[in-house]
């Protein structure tokens, strides 16, 4: 089966230096991929290059087939492609429900809205209690919900989530990768950057670790997740 997603040889520069250095990588349907590394090892910049916001400047960003790399941000979402950043970027000064259907901006069909906010609703029931509530008044933890959401609105054959639990207080990092597995039981396909090493290997079924804009290993997360390299580089063993 062709990768819904595969990235190849993958270079992109700031200010003229290169930050990212041949990364290969793929995604296959229903799949659960996670990036980890060190802060500054790269891996924003990766989910940045795919939605096309930081151009790369050589490889390809193949999604069903289709080389994406030249394309607007608007038109790879409308194929399929969401992308949760860290920054969350809500609206503070609008409702929860009012952020959530920004999400659902390339989706026509009013009926097929309005059943994704039913479905992000059932996902987070937190949500729908504060639907009338502005977003900047609302916890870290529900804030990245309501990220999380407006992400789930446009209907993504893939979601890439961008460190969803950086800053928030354990129980709601406990909280937020339930969710990411949640959704991966439902056979979603993920794209997973975190800083939770040991948890993010837990709920994914491949990973790729970077280091200094490279793929330095890869392999079964179950695998990483045992290996001794892995243990000590990042879980203190």
């Amino acid at each position: 089966m062709e990768p819904i997603l595969k990235i190849e040889d993958l270079w992109v520069r700031y200010s003229g230096l290169p930050v990212i250095q041949g990364v290969s990588f793929e995604v296959n349907r229903g799949e659960t991929v996670c990036i980890v590394g060190s802060n500054g090892a790269g891996k924003t910049t990766i989910l940045r290059a795919i939605m096309g916001s930081q151009r790369a400047y050589q490889g390809k960003i193949l999604f069903e087939g289709r080389d994406i790399r030249l394309l607007p941000t608007e038109e790879i979402v409308r194929l399929g492609l969401t992308y949760v950043p860290e920054e969350k970027m809500l609206f503070g000064p609008m409702t929860v429900e009012e952020n959530l259907l920004i999400g659902a901006y390339v989706i026509d069909d009013e009926a097929k809205k309005k059943e994704n906010l039913e479905y992000v609703y059932n996902l987070f029931p937190r949500l729908k209690e504060r639907r009338t509530q502005l977003a900047n008044t609302l916890s870290g933890g529900e804030q990245q919900m309501v990220a999380i959401g407006r992400g789930l609105m446009s209907n993504p054959k893939v979601l890439m989530l961008d460190e969803p639990s950086l800053g928030l207080a354990p129980v709601l990092v406990d909280e937020v990768l339930d969710t990411v597995k949640k959704l991966k039981e439902e056979k979603m396909t993920i794209l997973l950057v975190e800083q939770n090493v040991r948890e993010t290997l837990e709920i994914s079924d491949k990973g790729y670790v970077i280091q200094t804009g490279r793929v330095v290993t890869e392999g079964p997360a179950r695998e990483l997740l045992e290996s001794p390299e892995i243990q000590k580089a990042f879980l203190g063993m």
